[in-house]
């Protein structure tokens, strides 16, 4: 007759998981976040400010000492020219540094490794491109439009013989230039994004300012005159002319072609920035 086995002893229940949950509220993330972040980024470091600080003091210093100089002149008088084109040189040499704080918005994470850290707080990296390109144009139009519209009224009270701008010349010299040194500022961030290199990048963009102008000059072959005025007909020096009815040829942009031109260059350098950044690595 077998013996009655004893009961086996039973495991204890296992305690109910619990799962942690954390006190801070989870938020998807969207595009005003990472435009609050390049804000944040872009004003708190130096270049921002030396770069725009000089770009103010170009613009409206030598805005300023030009309008002194005609209305000291004998021949004060512009005649029937847009007494706002004297903002003109100002805008010439200030450019450069637009161009130079687009490039650095873009090439100078590169160079010190702060990418890594923002592609990893935003993995998607057309929205940092997208955040970056938002900020930097919106800076950069603001900044100018106010610059451009005190050397303008500045300029129009100094020289008393001027005739009084038109509202599309005032909207032109106003709005409109600074449109266009904004996205000039712009396809300098995106050539930064493209080269990752702050000095390489600021040179090609400088280039391509000055270039065609300084080639144009030296061409004394007559086989070379249709490549020497289309050199400028569409060099930027040319096209930032065009916004105060002062081309520098009869012929090649007009009116607000200089603006659509630029426009369509960013978004080309916009759609290779971000091809670029979806297929190499940080």
């Amino acid at each position: 007759m077998s013996t009655p086995q004893p009961p086996m002893p039973q495991a204890p229940a296992a305690a109910p998981y619990n799962a942690y949950t954390s006190p801070i509220p989870v938020v998807r993330t969207h595009l005003g976040h990472a435009i609050a972040s390049e804000w944040t980024k872009i004003k708190s470091v130096r270049s921002t400010i030396w770069t725009l600080g000089v770009f103010l003091v170009l613009v409206v210093g030598i805005g300023l000492l030009t309008g002194l100089l005609v209305s000291n002149s004998e021949d004060a008088g512009l005649g029937d020219e847009n007494p706002l084109g004297l903002g003109f040189f100002g805008l010439l040499l200030g450019n450069m540094c637009l161009i130079t704080l687009g490039v650095l918005t873009t090439a100078s994470e590169y160079g010190t490794g702060m990418i890594r850290t923002t592609m990893t707080a935003c993995p998607s990296r057309g929205r940092v491109l997208a955040a970056k390109s938002i900020v930097f144009f919106t800076l950069a139009f603001v900044v100018t439009l106010v610059s451009c519209c005190l050397v303008a009224v500045a300029q129009v009270g100094m020289v008393s013989d001027a005739r009084e701008p038109t509202g599309a010349e005032w909207f032109k010299g106003t709005v409109g230039v600074s449109l266009y040194l904004a996205l000039l500022g712009l396809l300098s961030l995106l050539i930064g994004s493209v080269i990752r290199h702050s000095a390489g990048a600021i040179t090609i963009m400088i280039a391509a300012v000055l270039a065609p102008l300084v080639i144009a000059l030296f061409m004394f072959s007559e086989s070379l005159e249709d490549l020497r005025q289309a050199l400028f007909e569409y060099s930027i020096p040319n096209q930032l002319s065009v916004f105060y009815s002062n081309s520098l040829t009869e012929s090649g942009p007009s009116g607000w072609d200089p603006l659509w031109i630029m426009l369509v260059a960013c978004g080309v350098a916009f759609a290779g920035a971000y091809a670029l950044l979806e297929r190499r690595d940080v």
